[in-house]
């Protein structure tokens, strides 16, 4: 019950700053224990959903099957993407790079293993992907607003890290 009025407290203290010095006042005061519960549960589950999600696209790479509008050789169709639009060098190398970055790598984010090395790898692989993408915006022409908005997220798992629900806390570690 101690622990517990301790999170309210911090829950409190969190809501109630305001980087301009002001107070910032929830509408429903008693929602901030409700909150103070939630926010650590809610943050783990957009993670785990995160790297689930990610896994759907490493998968058939892995497993050499497509899926979606990559119906055939996904791993060879990135690998096209890497020496023919960004031109860089040792495509294959990259291209098995992305390949356990969207599976092992997806699975680590998922369980919140080495987060903060991981999610800024996914972050500057989606910002590749945007790139690729570029300019096209709408998603059923196979546009870029999917992989900016897993960027993004990547970005502020990045920063946030594994947080209480993750295998970083299990170990006691992270960067």
């Amino acid at each position: 019950m101690a622990s517990l009025r301790k999170e309210i407290e911090l829950a409190d203290m969190e809501w109630g700053s305001d980087p301009k010095g002001g107070t910032v006042r929830l509408v429903f005061p008693a929602l901030s224990g409700f909150y103070a519960i939630a926010e650590p549960l809610s943050y783990a589950a957009l993670r785990f959903a995160f790297g689930i999600i990610l896994l759907t696209h490493g998968m058939p790479k892995l497993l050499g099957s497509g899926h979606g509008a990559t119906t055939i050789a996904p791993l060879a169709r990135s690998v096209g993407h890497i020496e023919n639009v960004l031109n860089l060098p040792f495509p294959w190398a990259f291209g098995y790079f992305i390949m356990f970055l969207e599976t092992g790598g997806a699975l680590m984010l998922a369980f919140g293993l080495f987060t903060r090395i991981v999610a800024p790898m996914i972050a500057v692989e989606m910002a590749a992907i945007c790139f690729v993408l570029a300019p096209t915006w709408i998603w059923f022409q196979t546009g870029m607003e999917y992989p900016l908005l897993m960027g993004f997220l990547a970005l502020y798992i990045s920063f946030k890290g594994g947080s209480r629900y993750s295998l970083d806390r299990i170990l006691g570690r992270e960067i």
